[in-house]
């Protein structure tokens, strides 16, 4: 009689997953992205340029939208502005960051990835994840720090003010497929602020002081009269 064989209800550990592959599918589905667009974006040349296969590709991400969201994760990922004590600098600095990270992907893609994911929520929760939340989070930090100094009134509207910011870039994004210019940028930054800061004048004051300063030959020892 045979002995019945034993299991021990554990699942099998598989080979773990190669970063050094991830990071050569994410980068190279960059690379097409740059080159074709979104909508010509197919998972065979992906796996050619990676030195992969499809089924490889399957493994990490269920189809084409998770992947293109995992690899325009790596460029929106922005650093939060340093805080210098000058709320026109931080801002503009904060939103120039929020810039370069969309200008480091084409406008056709976003809009065509957002088509994709607009009628399932969990893709439309990771488009936000991914696209919209960390470029604005950096903005955000440096709104907070502005209302902590005093700089912006106390009873202006966050979100509303975050909002106003942030909807802009993503309006030039998504439909006018046109990035803002730092020029625009400026001027989107020097309209808000005057309806939401303290002392508008007080604040051009102190940036132009810092500008002089760091551009003075002798820095912040430059004599004065």
């Amino acid at each position: 009689m045979s002995t019945p064989r034993h299991h021990s209800g554990e699942t099998a550990v598989g080979r773990p997953r190669d970063p050094q592959l991830d990071d050569a599918i994410l980068r190279a589905a960059l690379a097409v992205l740059d080159e074709t667009g979104y909508a010509k974006l197919s998972l065979e040349e992906v796996a050619r340029r990676a030195g992969t296969t499809r089924p490889a590709i399957y493994r990490r991400w269920p189809g084409r939208v998770p992947l293109v969201l995992a690899a325009i994760a790596m460029r929106l990922a922005v650093p939060t502005p340093p805080d210098t004590g000058c709320t026109l600098c931080d801002l503009g600095e904060g939103l120039n960051v929020f810039l370069a990270a969309y200008r480091t992907i084409r406008p056709d893609v976003l809009i065509a990835l957002y088509a994709d994911c607009a009628t399932d929520p969990e893709l439309r929760g990771r488009y936000m994840a991914t696209v919209v939340e960390p470029p604005r989070g950096a903005v955000g930090c440096t709104i907070d720090r502005a209302i902590g100094r005093g700089d912006l009134r106390p009873d202006v509207d966050r979100e509303m003010l975050l909002d106003m910011i942030s909807s802009l870039v993503h309006y030039r994004a998504l439909f006018g497929r046109l990035h803002l210019t730092d020029s625009e940028a400026e001027e989107a930054i020097e309209t808000l602020l005057r309806g939401a800061a303290v002392d508008y004048d007080a604040l051009v004051e102190h940036s132009e002081a810092l500008e002089l300063e760091h551009t003075s030959p002798g820095g912040s020892h430059a004599p004065t009269s």
